[in-house]
């Protein structure tokens, strides 16, 4: 059975009249039989009896109305909330993104997409790097946002930003009213890092290495915002991700640049390659894709 060979026998079965079903679909007479007869043939026998002066439904058509209705109305449904998606009227779109990411950018990238697309839902998960790349390889969120995947796999990244990480030192710190600081001027602190296995601090670590630098760690923690706070309270040194600057300063750190070397690091959105993006996706990156060239 057919959409249209429903829509045919319900029109015909709820006005009894072929013309009156004909008015009602916009179709002609011999289209409308023709769309019976092909619903007859598949279904195995007559649905209706036709004289020349009345139509009734024989008992198999009758048997058949009710289920005939609730199908073509949920065809309409499915139709209508397709339609919606595709449209953004409606949706709902999973992301994952990394704590610097989640925190200094997705704000504003939502309340902008918020504004334009009211009804369609958003579920963040802020998770670390390597829960990013797992999330979105799983099928669990259609998109992440987050560093380049350091290995080759079946995921997409294309690149939103290239960070360079900076420096933050307690206001008290006599390195505070520097311009810029070198790496072996912070390393000469009490340097606070994340803890392993988080990608920021590996990827630290082996770009120190190819420099003869070596990363002695005094604080651990979990969290940005955690290594923001002790710096404040002045525990020691760190560096975060230039996307962290503002999140740095409300928390009382001051940030500086940071050389010799200077570390750089691409941030983008993380997809499978084989996965058709849906439309509130593409939008979610449109929209992030504007936020970051309006910064």
């Amino acid at each position: 059975m057919t959409p249209r060979q429903l829509r045919a026998f319900a029109a015909i079965a709820e006005t009894l009249s072929f013309t009156r079903a004909c008015e009602r679909l916009h179709i002609s007479a011999p289209a409308l039989s023709l769309a019976i007869r092909n619903l007859e043939r598949t279904l195995g026998g007559r649905l209706f009896v036709r004289t020349t002066r009345s139509v009734r439904l024989t008992p198999e058509g009758v048997a058949l109305l009710p289920h005939a209705q609730r199908l073509l109305a949920d065809w309409e449904t499915v139709r209508e909330r397709l339609k919606q998606q595709f449209t953004l009227q409606r949706g709902h779109v999973t992301i994952a993104a990394m704590p610097s990411f989640a925190g200094n950018v997705l704000p504003r990238v939502l309340k902008r997409f918020r504004d334009q697309f009211p009804r369609v839902e958003v579920s963040v998960h802020d998770v670390i790097q390597e829960q990013v790349l797992e999330m979105v390889e799983a099928g669990r969120v259609e998109i992440g946002f987050g560093f380049q995947p350091a290995v080759a796999s079946n995921l997409a990244f294309e690149s939103l930003l290239v960070d360079q990480f900076v420096a933050i030192v307690s206001p008290e710190s006599g390195l505070s009213n520097a311009r810029s600081v070198t790496w072996s001027q912070l390393l000469q602190q009490r340097f606070i890092a994340l803890q392993r296995p988080s990608s920021t601090r590996s990827l630290l670590e082996q770009q120190l290495a190819a420099s003869g630098l070596n990363l002695t760690v005094a604080l651990e923690c979990h969290q940005l915002t955690t290594i923001g706070q002790f710096v404040a309270a002045g525990l020691g040194v760190s560096v975060v991700p230039a996307i962290c600057r503002e999140q740095m300063l409300k928390l009382g750190a001051v940030c500086l640049p940071v050389s010799r070397p200077r570390i750089r690091q691409p941030i983008g959105s993380i997809t499978r390659a084989d996965q058709q993006l849906s439309t509130a996706v593409h939008a979610v990156r449109s929209v992030v894709e504007d936020v970051l060239g309006n910064a």
